[in-house]
């Protein structure tokens, strides 16, 4: 957006300043209302041409700078696409497919169906029904996380009572030595400066019955458990529990009974795969499974397919897959298993369409209602006039000019974002309630709710609650000024959107780069919850995410309120290049420093086209408004005087609609999928035989011990490279799990390949793809529910100056339960610090 303002800003205030404020008969020679298009008085009509003029410029710069920057995307999406860092990947060359129908309910029907595509398929993952698999599951890590924080209590409270009994000791000596007493004090293992897991102290005591001699019974962590199932625990009500031995029993309960299930549904895994699916011979493309008695967990209506080849995948995804409607027609690529709502996954996508239908009723219903509060706030940031207008509000005239100024310039905004604020949360509520399959798509969908909501509430209500309702008396009593009050009193509202703007600007990149909210939310968090080794280890060093379904629209308001006024009231210009230019500092800083983005949440950049479509609502709402504007405008005679200007603006609505349609005609296809054309480049390695000739040949011809021992050495990498390939289908595709780079062989010969950009011209080089290689030890477990494949989280404890940390670590591996105490202390007054990452991460990284 700078690099669109900043011509426009140039301009504008060059030409419209002028041409709004000088010598135009209209009286307005005060305030931000001078520079407005209403300020042209009807002596002066003939200006209204150089607004037209700039319009039309600025919509042709504008749309030139959309095609500009679609092209680049779409650029920038393939090289990323084609990338082995993204292609050679599980998450890239696999398809999530629902509304799988009965017969294709095994992996040997979904291979078979997909083998026609490049490459085959590499593995099947069906989704099953797990029953009460993933509420153990999340019994279990509910479990875990309450032995930490129980444990890490525990010892806290140990070492408070030790130093509070050695303070006591030490005082009491103090007090005998002023008597002349040098009687030596009661032996107490509490008071022995050894370290209390020394073999001479914990001989003859051990275990639990150790530390219940440093830790009263009545000093253990406790809680109440909540008096039913689905409820959370409440103070005085519900059974009180030891909350180390609960914890305990209740890990080894649910890792026994999840052992149980998960070798049942592994027996239902091998027995579904060696039989065929039973199909009711009525509907056998229903999609509703027939009851499989001798399956405990069946397979659901929907699948992950993980494919030899990337352009495999895309191909799948908009391929017709199945004959009949709505079977199979859903395919998403490149979903990774974090980013699943798996409680979507089996929704009948009859079920699916009648819930998007609800959603978005619900939707249209929640702006209606969302109008009234909004429309109070627009008339706040006019209060200066309907305090002249409206008796009852006159008392507010009689308030300090500042104070009337804080109420329509600050307070109005501020309400109006905490209104905002508010929204995201339902509106999530009601994308799942949709039957997304995936939090990206929620929050795209989310994004373009939000945006609903922003350009309506946030500008199109405040604008018309601002410009009219001061000026409604006006209308009642005299309707024959309609056109010209109108034309007057509708780009008033503009003075409330500079402040806005300002605002954002100003205060939100201030807020963004001194993050005092977000600073003091730290620290609350270290000193309320950060009482475990893990707590603290996600508060001090896991990096934060941004949501893109609110920032996006947040942002592209700003936009289309700066388009929409760019002409009209030509001083925002200078007022929001200012601002996006601080939000492109800020944006990069906190991307570069703040916030991380796991794979996750990859979504290909898929959020970036959906804000260029936002940009066209500002463009089509500073068309109409100018035509308006143009064909009210009246001259001395109250005759009107910009008919020709008005029609000229409605050619260029045309022209825009017409523009978007064929930009979105001709992109949208390749915002969705890999392109034939690039599927060799993806799989484009090179070819070992050949470097290995022409390296035997430069070998010969210089005939030097040096360059033998080198062919030597590349010829190994070469055939680690070869091995790899093979394993690999030659596409660098792990069907085992994670990846690893395995590096070319050096001297190669480079093997660029281009890809020609989309605007015609200079051709662009791609890097050089390396060759990756399969880690043959990992399995393919990346796209199992995470219930029914996920270990027990292993038990994160700190390490304690009492040594009491080893004797809970055997009691806890007693009971079969993983813990450890690496990378975490415990010092002499209970802090827990960290100096690595918890022991599941360390093992994964591994």
């Amino acid at each position: 957006m700078v690099r669109i303002l900043v011509p426009i800003w140039l301009v504008s205030w060059v030409i419209l300043l002028p041409v709004f404020s000088v010598n135009t008969s209209s009286g307005t020679t005060d305030s931000l209302t001078q520079f407005q298009f209403g300020n042209i008085g009807g002596n002066a009509q003939a200006r209204l041409w150089a607004p037209l003029i700039l319009a039309w410029g600025f919509t042709l710069w504008i749309l030139w700078n959309i095609r500009y920057e679609m092209g680049h995307f779409i650029h920038t999406r393939q090289r990323w696409l084609i990338d082995p860092a993204n292609s050679s990947t599980a998450q890239a060359n696999t398809i999530l497919v629902t509304g799988v129908p009965q017969r294709y309910l095994t992996e040997a029907a979904l291979k078979s169906l997909f083998s026609y595509l490049p490459g085959g398929v590499a593995a099947v993952w069906l989704n099953r029904d797990l029953k009460d698999i993933p509420d153990l599951y999340e019994r279990q890590v509910k479990a875990c996380k309450a032995l930490e924080s129980a444990e890490t209590s525990l010892l806290n409270t140990a070492i408070k009572l030790r130093n509070k009994k050695l303070k006591k000791q030490a005082k009491a000596a103090k007090k005998a030595e002023k008597k002349g007493d040098a009687s030596p004090a009661t032996a107490d293992p509490s008071a022995d400066s050894r370290h209390l897991t020394a073999p001479s102290i914990t001989d003859t005591e051990g275990g639990d019955a150790f530390v219940n001699s440093l830790v009263p019974r009545k000093k253990r962590p406790t809680h109440r458990l909540p008096v039913l199932s689905f409820l959370p625990s409440l103070p005085l009500i519900g059974k009180q529990v030891d909350s180390i031995d609960w914890a305990r029993e209740e890990i080894a309960v649910t890792a026994e009974e999840l052992r149980k299930k998960r070798r049942e549904l592994a027996r239902d895994v091998s027995r579904g795969n060696d039989q065929s699916p039973h199909v009711d011979e009525r509907k056998p493309d229903g999609l509703k499974p027939d009851a499989q008695k001798e399956q405990l967990y069946p397979p659901l209506n929907s699948a992950f397919v993980l494919f030899n080849q990337q352009i495999a995948a895309h191909l799948a995804a908009q391929s017709l897959t199945h004959h009949a409607p709505y079977r199979m027609a859903q395919k998403f690529v490149g979903v990774a298993p974090e980013d699943v709502i798996w409680s979507n996954l089996n929704m009948n996508p009859y079920e699916a369409k009648v819930r998007m239908a609800i959603s978005w009723a619900a939707t249209i219903g929640l702006i209606i209602l969302w109008s009234l509060p909004v429309a109070f706030v627009g008339a706040v940031s006019n209060v200066s006039s309907l305090c002249s207008t409206y008796h009852w509000l006159a008392w507010i005239c009689k308030l300090p000019d500042p104070v009337i100024g804080i109420i329509s310039g600050i307070l109005s905004p501020v309400l109006l974002a905490v209104l905002m604020a508010l929204l995201p949360i339902v509106l999530r509520l009601f994308a799942r309630f949709e039957g997304m399959t995936t939090r990206t798509a929620v929050e795209l969908s989310l994004m373009r709710r939000y945006f609903i909501f922003q350009i309506i509430h946030s500008f199109l209500i405040v604008t018309l609650a601002s410009g009219l309702i001061a000026a409604l008396p006006q209308l009642v009593e005299n309707t024959s000024s309609i056109p010209k009050t109108l034309a007057e009193n509708l780009p008033k509202a503009s003075v409330f959107f500079l402040s806005f703007i300002i605002l954002q600007g100003l205060s939100g990149t201030a807020t963004g780069f001194l993050a005092y909210v977000t600073l003091a939310i730290y620290y609350v968090k270290l000193y309320l919850t950060g009482s475990t080794p893990r707590s603290i280890y996600n508060i001090k060093y896991k990096l934060g995410s941004v949501q893109f379904g609110t920032a996006f629209p947040a942002v592209t308001l700003l936009a289309c309120i700066t388009l929409a006024y760019s002409v009209i009231a030509p001083i925002i210009n200078g007022l929001a290049a200012a601002t996006f230019f601080l939000f492109y500092i800020l944006w990069k800083y906190r991307f570069l420093w703040q916030l991380g983005q796991p794979r996750s949440t990859d979504s290909g950049g898929r959020f970036f086209p959906t804000a260029l479509q936002h940009i066209f609502v500002g463009l089509y709402i500073e068309e109409i408004l100018l035509a308006a504007l143009f064909f009210l405008a009246r001259d001395a005679n109250g005759g009107a005087s910009a008919i020709p200007q008005g029609a000229l603006m409605i050619v260029l609505v045309v022209l825009t609609a017409f523009f978007h349609l064929i930009l979105d005609n001709s992109y949208d296809p390749l915002v969705k999928a890999l392109p034939l054309t690039l599927a060799d480049q993806d799989l484009e390695l090179p070819d070992p035989n050949k470097q290995a000739a022409a390296r035997e040949l430069e070998d010969n011809a210089s005939a030097t011990s040096v360059d033998a021992a080198r062919s030597e050495k590349r010829s190994e990498q070469e055939m680690r490279v070869r091995t790899a390939s093979q394993h690999s289908g030659g596409s660098g595709t792990s069907s085992k799990g994670r990846i690893r780079t395995v590096e070319g062989p050096q001297g190669a010969d480079p093997n660029p390949n281009t890809l020609a950009p989309h605007d015609g011209g200079e051709n662009y080089r791609l890097s050089q793809i390396s060759v990756r290689g399969i880690d043959e030890e990992e399995g393919p477990k990346d796209f199992y529910h995470p219930a029914s494949v996920e270990p027990q989280q292993t038990i994160w404890i700190p390490r304690d100056p009492l040594g009491l940390c080893e004797a809970e670590e055997m009691a806890i591996r007693e009971r079969g339960i993983r813990v450890s105490s690496a990378d975490a202390l415990m010092d002499e007054k209970g802090h827990v610090d960290i100096s690595g990452a918890p022991p599941d991460e360390v093992k994964e990284a591994d």
